[in-house]
């Protein structure tokens, strides 16, 4: 059986990721999506590389690979007159349009909201800006590393001792696009029941302030700014990262019994006989004499026996894998994460798994990332019915790449 959104189009006119990763998701579950793109460069990420896949027709950034999966590819000039009527003709056909360019950029091209659900009342409209479509900073442009810091992220990321730190992937741009993904798909219930479209107002740095989730909370609660803390954890403790005799290793403690389990089995059952590590509020009020102590011990074993024993004993712990070790991990291997996906010629295109999985309408991979423009003609004839003397006519006028 197909994805759950099967049936349902998407009009694509995000870029860079926030805006691609949502409309991923759609796709995975099923969605149509058509990918309008700039005829000449494209999503700006189709250049950002090295590294870039290259076994086919043209290279391909990895990063584009990552948010692009399964959806056509159309070459449309939104700048020309034609092209403007082009994609508003297609979003008459579509359930969800999704864009990301700055507050107003489309209406020049009567390509907003207001012009767009005139067009077609049922439209599902899904805007995506750095700080939202008002207050004081909307017509600022906004990225992931700059609302990391002005979200807070950064202030939290890191060891005490090396300075704000960035999220090691564009965390603030993923979350946003999953937060895009779960109000569409509520708009659509609505629709269901409605028949009404609407317009979904999305921005980076809201998003970032919503998924500081317990740190916003335990500052809210106590007034303390939380302290940057390297891998440990605010509110847990032994919940970090540890160097044992040949790598490293994350024991994640979430609880009195896990910490009881991980001590009779290391050797260090007397640490629970003392009222200081007794409970969780306790180790967290008394972590500097706790920590060193369990420093010492992790160090003296290898981290495969850490995890063999914690596993034994049913601890959350295990090691900090690099890439190579991720892929080559059984469990990651079990659930297919590693995918190949047919590419336009033939080629296989590496890709990653949706963690998604449902046990009726499952997500099925059919297609990598397409080249730019590689279904331009396709779409054109398929939905708007357009023949060949028309799209010479478009190619003719410079609307189409």
């Amino acid at each position: 059986m197909a994805g759950p959104l099967k049936g349902i189009r998407v009009l694509d006119l995000s870029r860079i990721l926030a805006g691609p990763w949502s409309t991923q998701c759609l796709a995975d579950m099923g969605a149509d999506v058509i990918k309008i793109e700039r005829p000449k460069g494209g999503d700006d990420t189709r250049t950002w590389g090295p590294p870039f896949f290259d076994k086919g027709a043209e290279p391909i950034s990895a990063y584009f690979l990552s948010a692009n999966r399964g959806k056509r590819s159309v070459a449309i000039d939104m700048a020309t007159g034609e092209g403007q009527k082009l994609i508003c003709d297609l979003a008459k056909h579509c359930d969800i349009l999704v864009e990301n360019f700055k507050v107003g950029g489309l209406k020049k091209y009567g390509l907003d909201y207001a012009s767009m659900k005139v067009a077609n009342p049922g439209l599902i409209y899904c805007s995506i800006t750095g700080f939202g479509q008002d207050g004081p900073y909307k017509d600022r442009p906004g990225y992931d590393a700059l609302i990391q810091a002005m979200g807070g992220m950064m202030k939290i990321t890191g060891a005490p001792e090396s300075g704000p730190q960035r999220a090691g992937v564009a965390i603030t741009d993923l979350f946003t696009g999953l937060y895009s993904a779960i109000g569409i798909l509520g708009a659509l219930h609505h629709r269901e029941k409605t028949g009404e479209g609407q317009h979904i107002d999305m921005s980076l740095l809201d998003t970032q302030v919503a998924a500081l989730a317990n740190q916003s909370l335990s500052y809210l609660v106590s007034g303390k700014q939380p302290a940057r803390l390297g891998t440990a954890h605010p509110s847990i403790v032994p919940y970090q990262a540890f160097e044992t005799s040949d790598g490293d290793m994350v024991l994640a403690v979430g609880n009195d019994s896990q910490f009881r389990s991980f001590c009779d089995a290391s050797g260090l059952a007397y640490l629970v006989e003392d009222d200081r590590y007794k409970t969780n509020p306790a180790r967290v009020e008394n972590r500097d004499t706790l920590i060193p102590v369990l420093t010492a011990r992790i160090a003296q074993s290898t981290t495969d026996e850490w995890t063999e024993m914690m596993a034994k004993a049913s601890v959350p712990g295990g090691p900090i894998n690099d890439m190579k070790r991720v892929f080559a991990d059984p469990q990651v291997k079990a659930r297919g994460l590693a995918l190949e996906l047919p590419g336009s010629e033939g080629e296989l295109v590496p890709g990653v798994a949706n963690p998604i999985r449902y046990s009726k309408t499952v997500i099925e991979y059919k297609n990598a990332p397409p080249h730019l423009g590689a279904d331009t003609e396709q779409v054109l004839a398929e939905i708007l019915g357009l023949s060949g003397a028309d799209i010479e006519y478009l190619k003719k006028a410079d609307a189409l790449g």
